[in-house]
């Protein structure tokens, strides 16, 4: 077993994969930069080090930095979460010759999944089904790929070669657009992951986001640990997370399981990752990329089938074969995850920064929350606004958004703006709730980014509201509509107004 592990990442990741290894009675060390210094996922750890800077690119990117520390103090290995350094080959290759384990697929795997142009084209070999496009054969001349679209045929998709998160992505109806998306996107391309390579794919409308949990080790076995629907997305970036998905039979769930082994086994993969489809409204899936890491989304694989994606991570690290194996896996009931941002849905989801006032996530049977904030946390421009996910378990589809619905009203952020109200009006959506949902969901219907007749309540001073969700978590209360604009008019309905909730602040 590992001694030491440091934790290369920040938020909410870093105190989840901290309470793994802490049960696992491994030592954890934190990292962190000059903002983040009070930050959730130091207080979690054994040690912590600062990383001199403010910016990722000063602190968390830095993997020369991370290395040093690791080295300086005895770390065994390093656990790259998700996002930053999680997917850089370079960085895993460094660990390994600092003689530092990387929990995580090794860089020959990373470089062969990384760039979507060569993934494609492995796993095209391997018999899993593919997007129709261009990838880049001929080099970048505009009059060639002008034909190239034509034969795939309009609307296309402009994507970048390199990197995800929806960067370097640009949809192009029509070839008087497509000249200047195709700069666009490898201007965005060559800012975001220092490669401009583009290439073209048949733009798939109304399509499903289905992606499969992979897990391999390094004596040949390899597992799928069934799907998560991410359809639900604002500019590629998902929100709703869920398993099962309400669009799959068993066997075409059957049929997308072995095109996922398929993939993974194709490239040689190992520990854990995600082999990404797109579902067509036809019920034809293609495959659209790995992503070498575990995903902000596993909770809901783990509250489906009761197993730990940490613990068999570092497990599968230290050489071990995988503690399960494709017939003990049988998930049960259904998981739903929606992630909770600083950010103002009703202002264009532009951020939201300031200390938070108040927090106090739901609880219950069945309600996860994983959070990297607490109150008195600081929300900076430097990093992703993400606050928690919030995670609701049940026996069926229904009775998980129930809960979820609960969830959200009893959620309680003040300080800073968040989407909250947002999320519950979406998850409120007669489609959403029917299963009708594809990656356009969000562009084809408007979604309210607060609650009906919120505005029409009287402002209160956030001190007041405090006091009240104090004592309504003290009397064992329930929060009603939970108020994260700072303002009464989140809390108009909510039960707080009472004697007894005053009587006990």
């Amino acid at each position: 077993m590992f001694k030491k592990v440091l934790i290369a990442n920040r938020g909410e990741i870093a105190v989840r994969v901290a309470q793994t290894l802490r049960e696992m009675g491994i030592i954890v060390v934190a990292v962190y930069s000059q903002p983040d210094r009070a930050a959730v996922h130091v207080a979690c750890a054994d040690e912590a080090y600062p990383l001199e800077g403010e910016t990722a690119a000063e602190t968390y990117l830095r993997g020369d930095k991370i290395i040093a520390i690791a080295k300086s103090h005895g770390v065994d290995a390093i656990h790259p979460g998700y996002g930053f350094l999680s997917e850089n080959p370079e960085f895993a290759e460094a660990c390994v010759k600092a003689g530092i384990t990387f929990i995580g697929p090794n860089a020959d795997v990373m470089r062969a999944t990384g760039n979507k142009i060569v993934a494609k084209k492995t796993l095209e070999k391997a018999g899993v089904p593919v997007v129709p496009g261009w990838s880049g054969e001929g080099g970048f001349d505009a009059k060639g790929i002008a034909n190239e679209a034509k034969k795939i045929g309009y609307p296309v998709l402009v994507k970048a070669a390199s990197g995800g998160g929806g960067k370097g992505m640009r949809v192009v109806t029509s070839e008087k657009d497509l000249a200047g998306s195709l700069e666009a996107a490898r201007r965005e391309a060559k800012s975001a992951f220092g490669d401009a390579t583009v290439f073209l794919e048949k733009f798939l409308e109304r399509p499903r986001h289905i992606e499969f949990q992979i897990f391999g080790d390094s004596h040949g076995n390899v597992v799928h640990m069934f799907e998560r629907e991410c359809s639900i997305q604002r500019r590629h970036q998902k929100i709703v997370e869920e398993t099962p998905s309400p669009a799959l039979s068993d066997d075409l769930r059957k049929r997308m399981g072995e095109a996922a082994v398929a993939a993974a086994k194709a490239v040689n993969y190992t520990n854990a990752g995600t082999v990404e489809f797109l579902l067509d409204e036809s019920g034809k899936f293609y495959f659209l990329e790995i992503n070498t890491r575990l995903q902000v989304e596993h909770p809901v694989t783990e509250m489906t089938l009761r197993y730990d994606l940490v613990r068999a991570q570092v497990l599968v690290a230290l050489g071990e074969s995988l503690p399960f194996t494709q017939d003990e896996l049988t998930p049960d009931g259904h998981a739903v995850e929606v992630r909770i941002y600083a950010e103002d849905s009703a202002s264009g989801f532009l951020p939201s920064t300031g200390t938070i006032a108040c927090y106090v996530p739901p609880a219950g049977v069945n309600i996860r929350v994983d959070s990297g904030v607490k109150q008195g946390s600081e929300v900076t421009v430097f990093y992703d606004p993400m606050l928690a996910k919030l995670i609701c378990f049940g026996r069926t589809r229904g009775e998980a958004m129930e809960r979820l619905a609960l969830a959200l009203d009893n959620f309680v952020v003040l300080g800073v703006t968040t989407n909250i109200e947002f999320l519950r009006n979406l998850i409120d959506h007669p489609d959403f709730l029917a299963g009708d949902i594809h990656t356009g969901f969000l562009e084809e219907h408007s979604i309210a980014a607060t609650r009906a007749g919120r505005d029409e309540a009287p402002p209160m001073p956030d001190e007041v509201l405090i006091a009240a969700a104090v004592a309504l978590r003290e009397n064992g209360r329930s929060v009603s509509r939970a108020g994260q604009h700072g303002h009464a008019a989140t809390l108009t309905d909510a039960p707080w107004r009472s004697a007894d909730a005053w009587r006990g602040a």
